[in-house]
């Protein structure tokens, strides 16, 4: 088992990966965005919605796609790059959860895809409610592989093995505070088996772990599951847990 570095070190992680992580990371179905809007109670389009933690802009993307206007926040100087190379037409501005560069009920929706574990709730939850419009939907998901599938729950063992607690799948849980109501939205994608064990690697604590113990664990990742997938392609199967509160 490894130990455990402080969040915001394993969050600037991605900065090194950015390129892997924009190519292999899954995106999310538009049946996510439908239930945000249902339980924002508003629909998307001409909403001024806050992209917090954007990354690569894997969310921001569709929100834009969906009509609402969107602005990016991170603070990872190679996600940053990465984002804009992608999504040169949206705005992007640099900061965190913690300390957010926006205005005061200025928006409509604030969200956090794959992102509201790396902030401090004491400080990000009163930022939330701040920038946030009266009525603002604050929402939060989490994109996490199926452990309902064999072949996948032996694998988030593995990787619990290796890592313990702080595996990629650790720390899903929404604040105190807001009461939030909750939607879980499955999907899934076929990919070939390399881009899977890409995404894989493309988990903080994997970067983290550096390339040689990461390579060990993938090489036998990779036997184990060309025996599985003697086609080369693999399905995984998510669950996208969704979290919006109206502040």
């Amino acid at each position: 088992m490894t130990s455990a570095p402080a969040p915001r070190i394993r969050a600037r992680s991605f900065d090194a990966a950015a390129a892997q992580y924009s190519a292999n990371r899954p995106g999310y179905p538009g049946e996510l965005f439908d239930a945000l809007e249902t339980l924002a109670g508003r629909g998307l389009r001409g909403a001024r919605v806050a992209d917090v933690g954007a990354g690569t802009g894997i969310a921001t993307g569709p929100l834009r796609a969906r009509g609402a206007d969107v602005v990016a926040v991170e603070p990872g100087d190679g996600m940053a790059a990465e984002f804009r190379r992608a999504n040169p037409g949206i705005p992007l501005v640099r900061g965190d959860g913690d300390r957010l560069p926006l205005v005061t009920s200025g928006f409509d929706f604030l969200t956090y895809a794959q992102a509201w574990h790396w902030t401090d709730p004491a400080r990000s939850v009163p930022e939330a409610r701040r920038v946030l419009r009266p009525g603002g939907a604050f929402a939060l998901w989490w994109n996490d592989m199926d452990p309902a599938v064999p072949w996948i729950a032996e694998q988030d063992e593995r990787i619990r093995t290796l890592f313990g607690a702080e595996g990629p799948a650790a720390r899903r849980a929404l604040p105190p505070g807001p009461e939030f109501t909750t939607r879980e939205v499955r999907w899934s994608r076929r990919i070939p088996l390399e881009v899977h064990l890409a995404n894989l690697a493309s988990h903080s604590a994997f970067l983290m772990l550096g390339p040689a113990g990461t390579q060990e664990f993938v090489g036998a990742e990779r036997a184990r599951l060309t025996a599985l997938f003697p086609d080369g392609t693999v399905e995984e199967r998510y669950v996208v847990t969704l979290g919006v509160a109206l502040v």
